[in-house]
């Protein structure tokens, strides 16, 4: 049998699919069998969520500058459709994996039904370290690697968006090929364009502006203030870097910021303006000079109320979950926190907002710009920003209703809302033929 292949036992699932093959993909198959007790009847069809509906698997050769011919592998998942097109972001990294791609665009599903906004869950990526590559050998691979995809996605199948390293040029590129291979403009088959391609207003800050908002009520809800409120940041680009901005602005203090160039602190609070304009000028933190470095290692016990990992997944687990002293923890980054953690945090007070809820801020103005793509009309900054905080306040509202009822964590009590969303309208649509 083909390792692909659907064995003929509805319960087995292939070897590829299953949580002993752990990795991003094995934690989602964790997180589906602890939300399972609490689907009801809807538990028949809990299958469907995990096997992903479409895999594709394809080969990027580009012709490089010194004239070389180099191969990529690139991955497009689809993990479920039944509530609308698939949607879900693309990412270059040097350590991509399908099981990675498949548990993110299983996260999308979820997220985007915890959010109630009319789309299923998909993902994409490119193993590739793009800082590698010149700009023009950039544009080639993100050319091909749409040309390979275009034939499952479309403004109605599959929407793609930017993640990490990836950003309004890249979607430019893959707009612009995919509307030359089709033979009309359609600005619609992927969000976060340039505001002169029809990308939205608000768009880059969404997901950041996202996990202020549902950090504040969750704050809210358990008592922190954030006057004072002590924060650290794992990631400070688009979502850790404009979260932090938005708590910083709130009156709390940003005391510790890591990405891949180190570890900065100060006790005091740090200039978070002053830092996101050394990170857009020197491409990280490190050598920010008001502040002191400090072991990446030692991130993860900095004395805090608020920690927010937004950088990649697999950030918090057995190891460092213990060492953490925040006493609300926001999901900036998919899948940061494994369920042996989530456990350990638990056990030690910590509220986890989990991302499938708290970075869903992108996804939701992603809609809004698809919305005014089909319409042609476009919306102003403050429209959108008060119909993002607006849609983000009533999913935490009605998730934290759910997670007081079974007395559950925020991560099963959204997972119970999204997966709950999916399997109905799984069940209601039926099965063809």
């Amino acid at each position: 049998m083909s390792p692909l292949a659907t064995p003929a036992s509805t319960h087995t699932l292939p070897s590829y699919l299953q949580a002993e093959h752990l990795g991003p993909w094995g934690v989602y198959l964790q997180q589906i069998d602890r939300v399972t007790p609490y689907l009801g009847p809807l538990s028949r069809w809990v299958e469907t969520l995990k096997r992903p509906k479409r895999t594709l698997i394809v080969d990027i050769p580009i012709h490089m500058d010194d004239g070389s011919i180099a191969h990529f592998e690139g991955y497009r998942v689809q993990h479920n459709t039944s509530r609308g097109p698939g949607k879900g972001g693309v990412r270059f990294h040097q350590n991509v994996t399908l099981s990675e791609v498949m548990a993110l665009s299983a996260w999308m599903s979820v997220k985007n039904a915890a959010v109630n906004v009319p789309y299923g869950g998909a993902k994409g990526g490119v193993r590739v370290d793009p800082r590698t590559l010149s700009r023009g050998e950039l544009e080639r691979l993100t050319r091909r690697y749409t040309s390979e995809i275009g034939i499952i996605i479309g403004p109605t199948k599959d929407i793609p968006a930017p993640d990490v390293n990836t950003n309004e040029q890249i979607m430019a590129w893959m707009m612009d090929t995919y509307s030359v291979n089709v033979g009309e403009t359609a600005t619609g088959v992927v969000t976060g364009k340039p505001v002169d391609l029809g990308g939205s207003l608000g768009r880059r800050e969404a997901t950041g502006r996202g996990v202020f908002t549902v950090g504040a009520e969750a704050a809210r809800h358990i008592g922190l203030a954030l006057e004072g409120a002590r924060v650290a940041v794992q990631g400070f680009g688009n979502v850790g870097g404009i979260a932090g901005k938005l708590f910083a602005e709130a009156g709390a203090r940003v005391v510790a910021v890591q990405d891949h160039t180190g570890t900065i602190y100060r006790a005091s609070g740090l200039d978070v303006p002053a830092l996101l304009v050394h990170v857009r000028d020197t491409g990280g933190v490190a050598g920010f000079a008001d502040a002191d470095t400090m072991a990446d290692a030692d991130f993860w016990h900095v004395d805090c109320e608020i920690l927010i990992p937004a950088a990649l997944e697999g950030q918090i687990n057995a190891s460092n979950a213990g060492q953490v002293r925040a006493r609300l923890l926001i999901e900036g980054a998919n899948g940061p926190t494994s369920p042996e953690a989530d456990d350990i945090l638990a056990a030690n007070g910590v509220l986890v907002v989990p991302d499938v809820i708290a970075n869903a801020g992108g996804v939701t103005v992603s809609y809004f710009e698809w919305v005014q793509d089909f319409s042609s009309f476009f919306w102003s900054e403050d429209e959108i920003n008060a119909r993002l905080v607006r849609i983000m306040k009533e999913a935490f509202a009605g998730i934290w209703q759910v997670a007081q009822q079974h007395q559950v964590s925020l991560r099963t009590a959204t997972f119970i809302v999204g997966c709950t969303r999916i399997l109905r309208a799984r069940e209601m649509r039926g099965l063809y033929p």
